[in-house]
């Protein structure tokens, strides 16, 4: 069992409220600092109380999203968004002027706080105190997608499915089949069209003016420096959009022309994307949500005893909720606990090869937060998600070689490892996508809805569309933006998708021309967590923060080398 971390600060069982938690504030805000040693105690006990809050907050958040439907749990996270958080918030705008007022500041260990004084005078750029009331709203009003998306589902043959349990029959053999469930899926999507353009338009309003109260044009523009990009601009994303068209969308596109002739097929339509073109039924690695964490756990210990071991710590503690059911929030992610120095994993398994993928991703930020557990402060966990992603994306690819726990039969586990190798390509034109379609729309703060439909149009065509046929479907078409939770929770977290890609498939490279080497740099990549830049960080990995068009068509003609040797 694993326990939280000893606090030396604050009380062990200090109940978490605002009038409990601002005594600390207060001390903290008034303490004298007369050395480098006191202020490095200083942040040391700053750390340990913003610990406790992230680990109560990630609670309410896990609790919340594993039961959408209880109006207690949605209470109890309003609790923290609405009287907690706006509180901490001047508290800690003054927190980082005491310390970069500090004459202290400048003598601490250069190579050690960089990174960190860096994103502190970048956070006392951005506060404004008139946001702090917006950013509460904008936190309350974007679980409302959560509890819109949890609550659909489809009955196909008398039995009701959330629209993860229902994806899984768009694998049939059987075209009527797969048609009828996407026609359902899609249908029932629709019906909530209007509620989320509206919530999303609240949305856009309330970002807009967040960005203009500090001082910025838009909210593109004041997210740049809200997540720290400061390793590239937004024309290098469009640049890397340019780079993702021009050399995997052909790739692409032959391969649909592939599915098309093998399916014999005259037009190639959304719901036989995903169905095997062998004829076979679709891959099933698992059947329960306890076997894919029983086999996960065999699969991460056959790489090293390490990483299977995480785990195993995992599952020891409840530290997983990973099947699908009615009421239970979209999607999946890792909620790293800042005291316990574990994660939780959090999914909507159907017994799918996309269950497999996700928990080997998830597993990925899973053993990234165990290797950061004990850097000296809760900051240094801060990982920016270029960084982030890099950790699950590499597991994803890392693990293929030992995805015979999964799949016994030869021939399956070849169309395993296909079907991810595409998937990785896949990916980068649909971030492709996101990414383009964001920038789009916070640069043009006052469309209308049916301005963002034909933008995203435009831009989904450009980078995929082609692949299928809509005609007759292009409602559909028009509305596949909403199913994107970042695009309404946490708006341009996206191209580091792109980004940690490249950087997996280079990861998988050396881990594939060396195997001990490759995964020991690996992980001595993830052990500096942020205390490092991005471009440092990634050569640690081995590899280069690189996506330019010439570093996208060398790794995709890598992976495409690959697939040929599978196939």
């Amino acid at each position: 069992m694993i326990h939280k971390k000893e606090r030396k600060y604050i009380p062990a069982e200090l109940e978490i409220k605002w009038e409990t938690l601002e005594p600390f504030y207060k001390e903290l805000t008034d303490r004298a600092i007369n050395s480098v040693e006191e202020l490095e105690k200083w942040l040391q006990d700053r750390s340990e109380l913003e610990a406790a809050l992230e680990e109560d907050f990630a609670w309410r958040y896990i609790r919340m999203t594993c039961d959408t439907v209880s109006e207690d749990l949605l209470q109890k996270f309003q609790y923290f968004a609405t009287e907690i958080e706006p509180n901490i918030a001047p508290y800690s705008n003054k927190l980082n002027e005491k310390f970069v007022a500090s004459e202290f500041a400048e003598q601490l260990d250069g190579k050690k706080f960089f990174i960190y004084l860096r994103g502190v005078k970048n956070a006392l750029e951005l506060f404004r105190e008139e946001n702090i009331p917006i950013q509460t709203e904008i936190q309350v009003e974007q679980q409302k997608y959560q509890s819109t998306t949890g609550a659909m589902s489809v009955h196909i043959d008398d039995k009701e499915f959330t629209l993860e349990q229902a994806s899984v029959f768009l694998k049939d053999q059987d075209r009527d089949k797969r048609q009828s469930v996407w026609e359902k899926i899609t249908t029932r999507r629709l019906q909530d069209r209007d509620k989320l353009n509206e919530l999303f338009n609240h949305l856009r309003g309330l970002r807009h003016k967040l960005a203009l109260n500090a001082g910025f044009e838009n909210f593109r523009d004041y997210m740049f420096k809200a997540m720290g990009r400061f390793d590239y601009t937004s024309q290098d994303c469009y640049n890397f959009h340019e780079a993702i068209e021009k050399e995997i969308v052909p790739i692409l596109k032959a391969q649909a022309e592939k599915r098309k002739a093998a399916l014999n097929l005259e037009a190639l339509k959304p719901w036989d994307t995903e169905v095997d073109i062998t004829g076979k039924a679709a891959l099933k690695p698992f059947s329960s949500g306890e076997e894919l964490i029983e086999k996960s756990i065999q699969c991460f210990t056959n790489i090293s005893h390490y990483l299977g071991e995480r785990l195993e710590i995992m599952k020891d503690n409840g530290l997983f909720d990973v099947e699908s059911r009615k009421g239970k929030a979209p999607g999946g992610y890792n909620y790293p606990l800042a005291e316990t120095g574990a994660p939780f994993i959090f999914m909507n398994s159907a017994g799918g090869l996309r269950d497999l993928t996700t928990m080997v991703h998830e597993g990925g930020h899973a053993v990234h937060t165990f290797l950061t557990a004990d850097l000296e402060l809760n900051d240094f966990k801060h990982c920016p998600s270029e960084v982030a992603e890099l950790a699950s994306m590499s597991m994803e690819l890392i693990s293929m070689d030992n995805w015979d726990v999964y799949f016994k039969d030869e021939a399956e586990l070849k169309r395993a490892k296909r079907d991810q190798l595409f998937d990785v390509l896949k990916t980068l034109p649909w971030v492709a996508v996101v990414d383009q379609f964001q920038h789009w729309i916070y640069t043009n703060p006052d469309h209308t809805n049916e301005q963002r439909t034909e933008a995203w149009t435009q831009i989904f065509d450009r980078f995929g569309a082609s692949f299928v046929d809509w005609a007759g479907l292009e409602d559909a078409k028009q509305n596949l933006w909403q199913k994107q939770l970042h695009i309404f929770e946490v708006p341009f977290y996206y191209i580091e998708y792109g980004m940690a890609q490249l950087g997996a498939i280079a990861v998988w490279k050396n881990y594939k021309e060396n195997p001990e080497k490759g995964l020991d740099q690996y992980i001595a990549a993830l052990k500096l967590g942020y205390t490092k830049t991005i471009t440092e960080i990634y050569e640690t990995a081995g590899i280069k923060f690189d996506f330019s068009a010439s570093y996208v068509k060398e790794l995709a003609e890598f992976v495409k080398a690959e697939m040929d040797k599978i196939d």
